[in-house]
């Protein structure tokens, strides 16, 4: 993992490989994707959700980027730590909120809205098409805010009421989604 802009630009950290559940998204796509959210977001002022948080990946890309207020959700307690020991090398447990926590429940109780949120789901993961209807069901984005569902071909969601657009980084898809009033 490769922290590709801001402050700690370059940083890499080796999650641990044995039995790791994860997916880490590209430093292809990633940066990508961080190229347009350059020229959509202030990055200093917004609130951030990374759901199936991971390695933190994209929180530590926001917080390197400016960010102050991040929130890392992932259920399995090898990601916890590695993201707990890794905000701590980075001296940002103050930016980032880390929440050990099924996604879907967490979604469900939580009061806080916000402006961006990320989910990079497991791309064979059954409910994956349900996360925009649960985001948009229990009211977590801000007017203007955005949330980015990463997926591979195997899922569109296109025909979703807030589905704005997808953008496609070797086989790694983002899709856009916004509040429509």
């Amino acid at each position: 993992m490769r922290i590709i802009g801001g402050k700690f630009r370059g940083r890499k950290f080796y999650p641990p490989a044995t039995k790791w559940p994860t997916r880490p998204t590209t430093d292809f796509a990633k940066e990508g994707l961080f190229n347009m959210l350059n020229n959509r977001l202030d990055f200093e002022d917004l609130v951030v959700l990374d759901l199936f948080g991971g390695t933190g990946n994209h929180s530590y890309e926001f917080i390197s980027r400016g960010c102050e207020d991040v929130t890392y959700v992932d259920q399995f307690i090898g990601c916890v730590k590695f993201a707990t020991q890794t905000s701590k090398t980075l001296e940002v447990e103050d930016n980032l909120r880390i929440v050990r926590s099924d996604v879907f429940k967490f979604i469900k109780t939580t009061p806080k809205i916000f402006d961006y949120i990320f989910a990079g789901p497991p791309y064979d993961l059954p409910k994956i098409q349900t996360i925009p209807d649960e985001i948009f069901k229990f009211e977590l984005l801000k007017k203007d805010g955005l949330l980015v569902v990463e997926h591979d071909k195997a899922t569109s969601f296109e025909s979703h009421p807030n589905f704005q657009e997808d953008r496609k980084y070797g086989k790694n898809i983002f899709s856009f989604f916004q509040t429509i009033d």
